[in-house]
């Protein structure tokens, strides 16, 4: 049987690179824009269409020409754009500064090994259009001529390196220090006569988008039933360097954007031995007011520097993974990242009463993993409750981690663990791609923020404000006196005082944390090498006439 010769032409290296080209370019315009992935194939059509009317691969003679051998220059920009193409599908939002912090803080025990897979494709599939690309450029004169601006033009649309070189500039220029005028040292000037307990709740990627049920339907509900005890905040946005686990903790719990050490010095992607060692956080001030702190998580704490951030600032007892998987009845029964939510809320009352028994005031720091992108990790308890999980829908695993929440507050309230206890459940940043991307990114997107405890009030307030201004809201709430209701960045939501979000906005603040690096320095400050002394100036008396001519500043000292 013959094979017809429309196939045999279709076979050939430069339909097949065409091909390879086109379907690489219809993909990029899926995950660059809203368009659904079932019309990828429309974009390399049209590829294949131009590729054919101007008969690229196989052009008509040219006076000169002969194949050329040469390496193109757009393979280098082309591998770039597919580093990104593949962090914005896997992420949805690509954070260079995430990056390079888990350079620095340890991606060892992480749960992102179901993504292995997908980067042997991505590195499969980038291999091949580099084969392709490079085929066309020599067999192809016309292509060979312009390739040079094309690479050019890569290069600089990448947004990957528009963010390092931006960064890049700001640590060559040292441009200005807002953020550092704005941050307020965390000083407590008062203390309640019964200092509160403090359970401080985590859910993984659980937005308070999700409480939308024309969208969601019932996912948020167990959360909602939740709030209705408590203070629900709205509008708690998500600025930048906030938009991972070890960026919202830090930032609702030291006042202060993650941004990261990398780039501040020689010492960019040495190992980190401490965590944002510059601030004083939540931990620090609670256990100088003799609290008995506790971080317990399903994860390796290991991971991230989460056991360097607790272990450094104020916490007794760090358990995560390594910990606790021993004291399973079932040490197998773990997922990808470890724990299921259901073994660790189980460990978390044993830690509740363990602290109640010991006297004095404690904290507890949660974070679970129902809700981690892309899937979730549903517990057993919830398919037990909730039915069979189709291992995609991230709405079963939001879901599950509301009403294991709102399970283990209720049985531990019911033996009385959380007697003159202040409860916070937030999310520690928003999800990253999911199954409910589409609808998510429809409008705008909030963190979850609900307070509970003696003294505060049930109801809901809207607020423009972002995570760094949970760490004074949790000091007010539970009954400390801050100077001007502020601490770090922040400031308290139970205050009239405006956030830094109500008098700028979100694209202020984040333009000023994109160029200046003052801030950046106080938090790790102590980790770069020491700078060169330099030699002592001669003193020179500096003259102040009156206070007014210092803009609002403090009259300045005699040196």
């Amino acid at each position: 049987m013959s094979i017809p010769s429309t196939l045999l032409e279709l076979a050939r290296p430069r339909w097949l690179s065409l091909l390879m080209i086109g379907l690489c370019l219809g993909y990029a315009v899926t995950v660059l824009t809203r368009m659904p992935q079932w019309m990828l194939p429309l974009p390399a059509l049209a590829w294949l269409g131009l590729g054919a009317h101007f008969h690229w691969g196989a052009p008509r003679s040219a006076p000169g020409t002969s194949l050329s051998r040469r390496w193109p220059w757009a393979l280098l920009p082309i591998a770039l754009w597919g580093l990104y193409l593949y962090l914005a599908e896997s992420f949805g939002i690509v954070d260079l500064s995430a990056v390079f912090f888990h350079l620095q803080a340890g991606m060892a025990d992480h749960g992102g090994v179901s993504r292995i897979g997908a980067a042997f494709f991505y590195t499969l599939s980038m291999i091949i259009l580099l084969a392709s690309f490079t085929w066309l450029i020599r067999h192809d004169h016309r292509w060979r001529r312009g390739e040079p601006l094309l690479a050019i033009l890569l290069l600089v649309s990448n947004p990957l390196l528009y963010g390092v070189g931006q960064r890049g500039a700001a640590i060559v220029t040292k441009p200005g220090a807002w953020l550092e005028r704005q941050y307020v040292e965390p000083i407590l000037l008062e203390a309640p006569r019964d200092p509160p307990n403090l359970l401080l709740l985590y859910l993984e990627s659980i937005e308070r988008t999700y409480a939308d049920r024309e969208r969601f339907g019932d996912a948020y509900a167990e959360l909602d039933a939740i709030g209705e005890h408590g203070l629900v905040y709205e509008g708690i946005r998500q600025v930048d360097n906030t938009g991972w686990t070890m960026a919202g903790m830090i930032a609702s719990q030291c006042g202060a954007p993650l941004m990261p050490a990398g780039l501040l010095h020689d010492r960019q992607f040495s190992p980190l031995d401490k965590v944002v060692p510059g601030v004083d956080c939540l931990g620090d001030l609670l256990s100088a007011q003799g609290y008995q702190l506790t971080y317990i998580g399903g994860a390796s704490v290991n991971f991230a520097g989460k056991g360097l951030f607790y272990e450094g600032h104020g916490f007794d007892t760090v358990l995560g993974r390594e910990e606790l998987q021993p004291l399973l009845d079932d040490p197998e029964y773990v997922n990808n990242w470890g724990l299921y939510d259901d073994s660790l809320f189980e460990f978390s009352l044993q830690e509740l009463r363990r602290l109640n028994a010991e006297g004095g005031p404690w904290g507890l720091v949660n974070l679970s993993l129902s809700g981690h992108a892309p899937y979730g990790y549903p517990a057993q308890a919830c398919l037990d409750r909730q039915g069979e999980f189709d291992g995609n829908d991230i709405l079963y695993s939001v879901e599950c981690s509301a009403w294991l929440a709102r399970d283990f507050l209720a049985r531990a309230e019911a033996e009385g663990l959380l007697d003159n206890t202040v409860v916070i459940v937030a999310s520690d940043h928003l999800t990253m791609r999911v199954s409910a991307w589409e609808q998510l990114i429809e409008g705008d997107r909030e963190n979850t923020f609900i307070l509970m405890g003696p003294g505060i009030p049930q109801g809901r307030q809207k607020r423009e404000a972002s995570m760094v201004d949970v760490f004074p809201t949790i000091l007010e709430a539970m009954g400390y006196t801050i100077d001007w209701h502020r601490a770090g960045l922040g400031v308290s939501l139970l205050s009239d005082e405006p956030t830094l979000l109500e008098e700028h906005s979100k694209e202020f603040f984040n333009d000023r944390m994109r160029e200046e690096i003052v801030l950046q320095e106080r938090l790790w400050e102590g980790l770069a090498p020491p700078s060169q002394e330099l030699e002592p100036e001669v003193p020179q008396e500096q003259i102040v006439e009156t206070p007014e001519d210092a803009i609002g500043e403090e009259p300045a000292a005699v040196q």
